[in-house]
């Protein structure tokens, strides 16, 4: 089977319902929310076409119709397959579902944009000989509320005081590069998610590593992410119309 330029496959994550984006999500799934002039899953496909993936398989659960409609007709330049879970199973347990899944290949939200580079990322875990690699983009975490520091007691004494402090945290992106053998690792039925299974593999010896990128990455399913998206397409779109009127 043809895998393309890059030599992987992909799955694409787009079965959950969005919760954190509703109401906007109880008439769309979460990866047909729109940025510009199409929708969040239509911008995934096409950077992994452009990355030199062409076998695409979208898991997919709550509106499956609506998700499989908007491709419908529309040539990507990938062949692109669905499997369809009945009931939520986690981040991880759709992956029981997908046939040929017997080479590296990409796994990925469906509700997320980014502009990694997706084949530096499978070099990489190819070249550290990793089962699974996790893509990480550190976020700042700001709490909105002065933090008092205290000693035990019955009447704490405060020892400092920190006004809106900021933390640093390493998190997962939703991209992962796995190899064929970590499957097994998921069990035959149920709801199961990847941080249970990295657990798995871990518990087992094999071998985990990661990818820290530093560039854009939006998480569509928060609210300020989504929003923000909005905000960078509508100046990338007067950039390029700025950039053809000079012309």
């Amino acid at each position: 089977m043809n895998v393309g330029e890059l030599g992987v496959k992909a799955v694409i994550l787009a079965g959950g319902r969005g919760r954190r984006l509703e109401p906007y999500t109880s008439v769309l799934p979460k990866p047909l929310m729109p940025v510009g002039d199409r929708a969040i899953i239509e911008i995934i496909v096409d950077r992994l076409v452009e990355s030199g993936v062409d076998d695409v398989t979208l898991c997919v659960g709550y509106l499956a119709h609506l998700i499989e409609a908007i491709f419908n007709g529309r040539p990507r330049g990938a062949r692109l397959r669905y499997v369809h879970e009945d009931s939520p199973l986690g981040t991880a347990g759709p992956l029981r579902l997908v046939d040929d899944l017997d080479g590296t290949f990409l796994v990925m939200n469906g509700d997320l944009l980014t502009d990694l580079d997706f084949k530096r990322l499978v070099e990489l875990h190819r070249t550290a000989g990793n089962r699974v690699t996790i893509a990480t983009h550190e976020r700042r975490n700001v709490v909105d509320y002065g933090v008092l520091h205290t000693e035990p007691g019955e009447s704490p004494r405060l020892i400092a005081y920190d006004e809106k402090p900021e933390t640093s945290l390493t998190v997962s992106m939703g991209i992962y590069v796995m190899e064929p053998d970590v499957l097994p690792y998921i069990p035959s039925s149920g709801y199961f998610d990847f941080p249970h299974l990295v657990q798995a593999l871990l518990d087992a010896g094999l071998q985990v590593g990661t990818f820290p990128y530093s560039g854009n990455w939006l998480d569509i399913g928060r609210r300020d992410d989504y929003e923000e998206a909005l905000v960078q397409w509508a100046q990338r779109t007067n950039e390029d119309r700025d950039t053809v009127a000079g012309t």
